[in-house]
């Protein structure tokens, strides 16, 4: 399933021109408020009109200027999620998931998608009774149980704190792997895009500022200023190699190398998504020894470039030599340190990385089916 977007629209002085693609998996449409994501998510759902464009599902138009087409909202068959769960709160939660329900070919069975979502048990209750965090999952399966050829989300957890957002993220992501719909999923939270998506779609004033992988585009210092200075870091893809049940250890195979992080629940062979800040990543210029970082990686600098005040930011290829892609580690140090190091393009070096400091936050499985239990 592809969904394709180019579309324009203007509102007084604010002007949205995009064109992206989606497909199997999370794209997500990441910029800062103002940007315009709400307003291309309603345009794909037919809730606003584009002024000119395309927008269709598996080459089937949703919308074309040109050719005068435009499917009503009710006829798009996509699945949608607003930040507030809007449930009727005169009906039970098993009305409220069953309202606007299609049959049809390929159809997903209420039975299935509550189990997943965990609410079997919260069918006859009514949305006043539930807690934010139950609300927003019923939410989710309504829209799911619609039988879309799409999902979208538009900022589902924005209205939850940290910890009902946290007991979330896992049902979509099965809901993700076990369905396999595609989901166009807007959010401002870094977090929650390096755990979910495997598309990103950058935007900034209501145009695509650039597409692509999630690890590609978070590593690349001309987007810094769009996804947030404070966030900048190396983002790789991991694989659970074994558990160190002695020292509480998870070694984790990264490109360029083995990385140590505090024991994660995760199975063997799992694939998941690590993330490394710039601020957590310091450089030596020979082999260190008999020090407590248990993390080092041997690399080739590949770019440099001044952050803000005293630092600067420094791009280490640990996969040189081996061909491996994403082998890529971004640190930020200060400008005397580079300095009085030497450090330039081409300068071989050694980056470590203290086990601690690992994000927890932003880990999460991405799409497999080989996982092999711990």
């Amino acid at each position: 399933m592809t969904l394709d977007v180019k579309a324009k629209k203007t509102f007084g002085s604010i002007a949205i021109d995009v064109a992206f693609q989606a497909g199997q998996g999370i794209t997500t449409l990441f910029g800062k408020s103002g940007a315009g994501k709400t307003t291309v998510v309603n345009m794909i759902a037919g809730l606003v009109k584009p002024d000119e464009g395309r927008i269709s599902v598996n080459g089937k138009a949703l919308f074309d200027s040109e050719a005068g087409v435009n499917v009503p909202v009710a006829r798009r068959r996509l699945g949608y999620v607003f930040q507030d769960s809007l449930l009727f709160p005169h009906m039970s939660v098993l009305k409220n998931l069953t309202y606007g329900n299609r049959s049809g070919a390929g159809s997903i069975i209420l039975e299935h998608v509550t189990a997943l979502l965990g609410i079997d048990h919260l069918l006859d209750r009514k949305p006043a009774t539930l807690s934010g965090g139950e609300k927003q999952r019923v939410a989710i399966g309504r829209a799911f149980l619609a039988n879309p050829r799409l999902v979208l989300m538009d900022e589902p957890l924005a209205s939850l704190d940290a910890e009902r957002r946290d007991e979330i993220l896992p049902f979509i992501e099965s809901l993700r792997d076990d369905l396999k719909l595609p989901i166009l999923y807007v959010s401002h939270n870094i977090d929650t895009i390096i755990r979910l998506a495997d598309t990103l779609v950058l935007m900034d004033n209501g145009k695509v500022a650039a597409a692509g992988p999630v690890e590609s585009l978070l590593s690349r210092f001309d987007l810094a200023p769009l996804t947030g200075p404070d966030t900048a870091g190396s983002v790789l893809p991991a694989t659970v190699e074994r558990h160190d049940e002695t020292f509480d250890l998870t070694e984790l195979k990264v490109p360029g190398g083995s990385l140590f992080v505090p024991r994660l629940k995760a199975a063997l062979g799992s694939r998941l998504r690590a993330r490394i800040r710039a601020r957590d990543v310091s450089i030596a210029l020979e082999q260190p020894h008999n020090i407590s970082i248990l993390n080092g990686f041997s690399g080739i600098i590949l770019e440099m470039s001044a952050a803000a005040n005293a630092q600067v930011d420094v791009l280490i290829d640990t996969g040189y030599g081996t061909g491996e892609e994403n082998a890529r580690l971004w640190a930020r140090i200060t400008k005397r340190s580079a300095h009085d190091l030497g450090l330039m393009p081409g300068k071989e070096v050694h980056a470590l990385v203290k086990s601690v400091s690992f994000d927890r936050e932003s880990i999460g499985l991405l799409r497999t089916e080989d996982a092999i239990t711990a």
